[in-house]
């Protein structure tokens, strides 16, 4: 299934799209807002402010990934109200025919900026994912272990249902991600990689690395050649959770580990402690290195949501500027709460939810 391209401008094809793309189905702007507003609060007039015939407003890079993912699968308006599905609902078909209209108004918001058009307020500061260098950006996971593929429906590659994305560990991260650089890189090859995958050219990229050392070797790697505050202590060991180990100046060391329920049958998560750093490529100074890595899957989901949640990504970033400034390489180790077993994503801006930043503060 395609989605059929459209002509002329962003509006007049967000338009189409509304009117046009379903032609039994009628979608007001309404029906969009309120569907939208799933992920971030969207209203009429800002939905007619988009698609006005006079001067229209571009939206920003997650409106248009919400409407790639809207009109890229009919199951959006199988019943009222309308519904934006997950992307982790979507099938293959439908996340190509996604990726494909995403690609389209991208370039067509683009073009319009490139031309003099009046950029929306959100373009001023793209925030902290975009790489204006426009250089390839490379994420980077790890593979599940073997022990837990095969005892994974359709990781097997001998299985007719086989999807390879189904071996890969931070899944949820991944796709959360993935999706946001893309839509704010639109001129940027963004690609993503298990570390068993690497390629030497993919190294000096802008490189993203999702989880922790006791899977993914590439993120063990690089956390010995930049300068981190905390060593990872990995769960290699029966009943522990491990943390992030800080040694003192005076030689003690304080381990900032998460927090379990151990009262019944199973250990449930309360919290887990991750790692954000940003600096230096280390096989390439031009480029960057961003670490997200939580103890648990759970932990580098939150700490990626921290700069991707649309309700504190400006938040966080602009708490990220006024702390370290023009500062090449900087860390915070965070906390990420986990509440009936979902993640609730950081809020920087509470002292509380920062465990240690580095550089630490002038004193």
């Amino acid at each position: 299934m395609a989605v059929p391209k459209g002509s002329g401008s962003l509006a007049q094809r967000l338009r189409a799209l509304r009117k046009e793309h379903w032609p039994d189905v009628p979608i007001t702007q309404g029906d969009l807002a309120e569907a939208f507003s799933e992920e971030q609060p969207a209203s009429v007039p800002l939905l007619s402010s988009w698609e006005s015939r006079g001067k229209p407003k571009v939206p920003p890079p997650h409106r248009l990934a919400a409407y790639a993912t809207f009109f890229a699968t009919r199951r959006s308006v199988a019943e009222r109200p309308y519904r934006l599905l997950p992307l982790d609902e979507l099938t293959a078909d439908e996340q190509r025919c996604r990726q494909e209209l995403l690609d389209e108004l991208v370039g067509l918001a683009a073009g319009e900026r490139d031309n003099g058009g009046a950029p929306a307020p959100d373009e001023r500061d793209r925030g902290f994912w975009y790489f204006d260098d426009r250089h390839a950006i490379t994420i980077v996971v790890a593979q599940l272990p073997r022990e837990m593929r095969e005892r994974m429906p359709y990781a097997d590659p001998s299985e007719p249902d086989y999807v390879e994305l189904y071996t890969y560990a931070d899944l949820d991260a991944l796709i959360e991600l993935h999706g946001h650089i893309r839509a704010l890189n639109p001129r940027s090859q963004v690609n993503f990689r298990i570390a068993t995958e690497m390629v030497t050219d993919d190294y000096t990229t802008h490189l993203v690395l999702l989880g922790g050392v006791d899977w993914n070797f590439v993120t063990r790697e690089l956390q010995e050649r930049v300068d981190l505050p905390v060593e990872q202590v990995g769960r290699h060991r029966e009943c522990e959770s491990g943390g992030f180990s800080l040694r003192r100046p005076d030689g003690t060391e304080v381990l900032f580990a998460p927090r379990l329920d151990k009262s019944g049958d199973r250990e449930v998560l309360l919290e887990d402690v991750a790692l954000f750093h940003r600096g230096p490529n280390p096989f390439n100074h031009r480029r960057t290195v961003t670490i997200c890595n939580g103890m648990y899957g759970r932990g580098t989901l939150g700490v990626v949501r921290a700069l991707t949640d649309g309700r504190f990504r400006d938040r966080n970033s602009r708490y990220l500027e006024e702390r370290f400034g023009d500062t090449d390489a900087y860390s915070v180790l965070t906390r990420v709460s986990v509440v009936n077993g979902l993640v609730v994503t950081p809020d920087w801006a509470l002292p509380d939810s920062r465990l240690l930043e580095w550089p630490e503060k002038p004193s």
